[in-house]
């Protein structure tokens, strides 16, 4: 059974950063893809970031691109989101998931597509 643990969410002023782990356990995660989605009050789940964990492949969401940056570490079996340049429209509570490996770039982004979820963590980004 995989399992997801999301930690490093807080509360932070605007233009500031904040680094969220995601610690994965249960698997050998090479034939596995890693996302970031996140959620705010009244609106839907929304990609942030995914990562492949067999060759450290990134794909981003426009929304994010240039700021955020998703990464693995195999060693210590997690994947981090650094983000940077934090703006009040990013505040939500932020999910890492995995699945089983897709190139299908509407498949990573899908998040419906995923079977494996965190509890969540909580970024609040004040103006």
């Amino acid at each position: 059974q995989v399992q997801l643990v999301e930690s490093g969410g807080g509360l932070v002023q605007a233009g500031g950063s904040l680094r969220l782990s995601c610690a994965a356990s249960g698997r050998t995660f090479s034939s596995y893809v890693f996302g970031w989605f996140r959620q705010a009050p009244g609106k839907e789940r929304e990609f942030v970031a995914a990562i492949w964990w067999r060759d450290g492949r990134t794909y981003y969401a426009d929304s994010v691109k240039g700021r955020f940056t998703i990464s693995r570490d195999n060693a210590k079996n997690t994947v981090s989101l650094q983000m940077n340049s934090l703006k009040p429209e990013d505040t939500a509570v932020y999910y890492c998931a995995a699945r089983l490996n897709t190139w299908v770039i509407a498949v990573v982004i899908n998040s419906i597509r995923y079977d494996w979820w965190g509890q969540g963590t909580q970024v609040t980004v004040s103006s």
